[in-house]
């Protein structure tokens, strides 16, 4: 077999590979810091580049694995020494910001912060966002779906694209760099690789459209007594705050106390309540939406919705709330950890969240469990701590917490994908029928199943 890194440094130089220590000395991701194993790091400078990369390495069936800015938690991203792992960071242009049309033009390795930041000096506003901001890309945030904390009113990265660019595993560059909200002509092909993980083809620009940048941002965080009134709470905002109504971040009462326990992040509210939830709305009218905004939580308070809510007067004291929900490094100390980003109907949540915590703690007596969730559009994230063993207990808490998913209709996964670690769990989501036709997909854009083997699925499975 011909060299293929040498192949590949007559396309791109030798200074845009990594190979040996330089490999060694990246992380495998924000979550896990052992060191990345590969053949080497390819590290292209715009689209012709990548296309002629992905020619040369699929003519020698030479896996290559798709790297961003590695914190998605499915392990999507994961190598071996005999892959090649694609990192886009040199493809991070911002190419243009069209302040007529509202949309941003941007090559897939740019930093969504930047984009936001970018985008802002202008005037305009990009909704998505998550914790991960200062890290993950935005072709990534397109190959995983994203969803994040702005969700309920903007939708996910699927909602935001417009355009798309593409290079598929055999090298062809598939362009469908639209502009337009409204092309009704034939299949809206850019859909087949948003939430796709890299195993269908590269994504490497992206048109996505762009909102007025808010003159208003109101938030609290209110203490709750029940989870019903959790529910209650949320119908409240939707109703009087209604197209305003822009994130609604729900923490059991045990996430709460332990990220701000003493030495860690100031508790913004009293502890000890079984529930929290931050929500925040965004306006036009800086006056009329704090008032407007002060009498929604009133009313809440005085119909006995909420039990106590804290209104920041200043930007330090929103981002200190914001904080407790985001800043949960010290649960993160904990080893073994098992995170999870699972859906279910909202209406089913306390009963699923009881059963979960029931059973860790049956299995586990000096276990942890903590819960958050973008409840407003039914996604929560959980982490178990079982306190004991180590990462040979992870399928015993995956069985606990994916196995009533079917029986409650929920989702193995709300918005980071399915990975590796999450394909044994798919068919309790996806039936057999729908699992058939993802796999032609795959065999078709990849027939030497070069991209991500074994993200999703395995080809090789019945």
């Amino acid at each position: 077999m011909v060299d293929i890194l040498e192949d590949i440094k007559k396309i791109i130089g030798s200074n845009a590979i990594l190979e040996g220590s330089d490999i060694s000395n990246r992380a495998s991701s924000y979550w896990d810091a052992t060191p990345i194993s590969a053949k080497a790091i390819v590290k292209p400078k715009h689209t012709d580049e990548l296309s002629l990369i992905l020619k040369q390495m699929n003519d020698q069936k030479q896996i290559l694995v798709t790297h961003g800015g590695l914190t998605g938690c499915a392990q999507a991203a994961n190598t071996t020494p005999d892959h090649i792992a694609l990192s886009m960071e040199r493809m991070n242009k911002i190419i243009e910001i069209d302040d007529v049309g509202g949309t941003v033009t941007l090559e897939a390795g740019v930093i969504l912060e930047n984009v936001q930041n970018a985008v802002a000096e202008k005037g305009f506003f990009f909704p998505l966002d998550l914790g991960a901001r200062g890290s993950c890309t935005v072709g990534g945030n397109a190959a995983t779906n994203a969803g994040g904390i702005n969700v309920i009113r903007y939708g996910m990265m699927r909602n935001h694209i417009l355009g798309m660019e593409v290079v598929l595993a055999d090298g062809t560059i598939l362009s469908s760099m639209n502009k337009v909200i409204k092309n009704n002509s034939g299949y809206d092909l850019k859909q087949l690789f948003i939430g796709s993980e890299g195993t269908l083809g590269i994504i490497t620009k992206l048109i996505v459209k762009l909102e007025s940048a808010p003159k208003s941002k109101e938030t609290a965080i209110a203490a709750l007594d029940s989870f019903s009134n959790v529910i209650q709470f949320l119908n409240h905002m939707k109703k009087e705050a209604a197209s305003s109504l822009s994130a609604f971040e729900v923490m059991w009462g045990g996430y709460y106390d332990a990220v701000t326990t003493e030495g860690h992040h100031k508790a913004p509210i009293a502890r000890n309540a079984p529930y929290y939830v931050i929500t925040e709305c965004t306006g036009t009218n800086s006056r009329h939406d704090l008032d407007a905004f002060m009498s929604t939580m009133e009313k809440a308070f005085d119909e006995n919705i909420i039990q106590d809510a804290v209104i920041p007067s200043s930007e330090q004291q929103r981002n200190e709330i914001w904080n407790v929900r985001e800043g949960f490094e010290l649960i993160l100390t904990n080893d073994p950890i098992f995170l999870y980003d699972i859906s279910l109907p909202i209406i089913q949540m306390e009963e699923y969240v009881r059963e979960v915590e029931t059973s860790i703690a049956r299995t586990w007596p000096q276990s942890d469990c903590f819960v958050i969730g973008h409840i407003g559009d039914g996604n929560l994230h959980l982490f178990i701590c079982p306190k004991e063993g180590d990462e040979s207990l992870h399928h015993k808490s995956n069985q606990i917490v994916y196995d009533p998913l079917k029986r409650f209709g929920g989702s193995v996964s709300a918005e980071h994908g399915i990975g590796i670690e999450k394909k044994e769990w798919l068919s309790h989501c996806r039936s057999d029928t729908e699992i058939i036709l993802m796999k032609t997909l795959k065999k078709t854009l990849d027939p030497n199943n070069i991209l991500n083997p074994g993200v999703i699925f395995d080809l090789t499975d019945n």
